[in-house]
């Protein structure tokens, strides 16, 4: 067979999508040469004593994952073989890369976000809008957390309009799952609060593990304030964080995402006026050269043309079928003609004035259709085209013999 490098590589990628087993692999390794791209992709190699593969994560799934991995993790990832025709290299599309070894907090992770997906608490329907200007704004942390100084800082500088109001708990240890529910209970009675931050600092997996807790997840579905989470580093995922209305990546950018900024508000009037201007502009001009184009598409399949052959066609159509009835109409009439002359010239009226009459009996009235039906002295009625005669039958010769005495 002869093929371009493209064919060849189509084919053998389309050998890769129809091999069922390479649809759905799970690949065990250690990550390398992990790079974040901009776009939020995540691409890295995963390699073991003897052999290496290439692997990508699209950022849909990045968003999905609670574990993030660094070079050197032993991981298990999950997805299925593509191949990449740019480089003419196959490589693993990861959709699910969990970390080997890390025991019963990662399984029950899982259960428990499994089940609260069942459940629909992340459905995105059900997530509601953050205020745009919130006038008071709830913090549940601890007050002597680096999280709430954070969050200070950033609404000082952003957004001094705000009132702060902080619902104290623990963040860490076995008491502070209780305690987070009753402080979100605390804001969700207080009138006027318009969003609750739900913040802490980095940890460890068993420093965050109050964040996963099934009944702090349940009481951040219940509140009803919007809640933006912001609990460890930009690489931290906890239960909340699904739960939440909004997920921000640290305390500081849960404050941001709360919050406008009063300089970039003033900034934005302005240039929102001029971005006004010349978006109308444009939208003018942009109409504008929409509307000539569709009038040249309008005149090139404009259908008047076509409608004006049609009619033309029509009256040539309307001209013949008149000719035709004119013909159909002589000829009808011609043949009418024919039928009723030699109906005419058949009828009896015509035989009788041609010099052919008719003789019946008179007192019966029927017709005398040999001599020898008649008898003399019977009187018969001699029908001519011009009237009757009335006359009676005499012997031949008695006949001939009274016409000679008679003249």
């Amino acid at each position: 067979m002869n093929y371009t490098v493209t064919e060849l590589t189509e084919h053998i990628r389309q050998m890769f999508q129809e091999n069922y087993w390479l649809q759905d692999v799970t690949v065990r390794g250690e990550i390398s040469n992990l790079k974040r791209a901009a776009s939020g992709h995540w691409y890295f190699t995963l390699k073991d004593e003897q052999a290496q593969l290439r692997a990508a994560m699209w950022r849909s799934s990045v968003n999905l994952q609670n574990y993030i991995p660094e070079n050197g993790a032993m991981v298990e990832a999950h997805g299925y073989i593509d191949l990449y025709a740019a480089r003419g290299e196959y490589q693993l599309i990861a959709d699910r890369i969990r970390p080997l070894g890390i025991g019963d907090l990662y399984a029950e992770f899982e259960r428990l976000k499994a089940k609260l997906a069942a459940e629909g608490l992340f459905d995105q329907a059900r997530k509601r809008p953050i205020p745009y200007f919130p006038v008071r704004i709830g913090v549940v942390t601890s007050p002597d957390a680096a999280a709430f100084r954070d969050v200070q800082n950033v609404l000082r500088r952003r957004f001094p309009l705000a009132e702060l109001i902080l619902s104290p708990c623990a963040v860490q240890g076995d008491a502070a799952p209780a305690q987070i529910v009753a402080a979100l209970e605390r804001l969700s009675r207080f009138v006027g609060v318009d969003v609750v931050l739900l913040v802490r600092g980095g940890g460890s997996i068993e420093d965050l593990w109050a964040f996963n807790d099934e009944s702090v997840a349940r009481a951040v579905a219940d509140c009803r304030i919007p809640v933006i989470t912001g609990v460890g580093h930009e690489t931290d995922f906890t239960m909340v964080d699904f739960v939440a209305d909004m997920r921000a990546p640290t305390p500081s950018a849960a404050a941001e995402q709360a919050t406008p900024n009063i300089d970039d508000l003033a900034v934005a009037i302005s240039n929102m006026r001029d971005s006004i201007t010349l978006a109308t502009q444009s939208r003018i001009e942009s109409l504008r050269s929409e509307l000539e184009s569709a009038q040249r598409g309008l005149r090139h399949l404009s259908p008047v043309r076509t409608i004006a052959t049609l009619r033309q066609r029509i009256d040539d159509w309307n001209a013949r079928l008149e000719r035709e009835q004119h013909a159909r109409i002589r000829t009808l009439r011609e043949r009418l003609a024919s039928r009723t002359a030699a109906l005419h010239a058949a009828s009896p009226q015509a035989i009788l004035a041609r010099g052919y009459s008719i003789v019946t009996f008179t007192d019966s009235g029927e017709r005398v259709k040999s001599a020898a039906e008649a008898h003399a002295g019977d009187g018969i009625t001699v029908r001519l085209h011009d009237g009757d005669l009335k006359a009676r039958v005499e012997d031949w010769e008695t006949h001939e013999q009274y016409r000679r005495t008679l003249f």
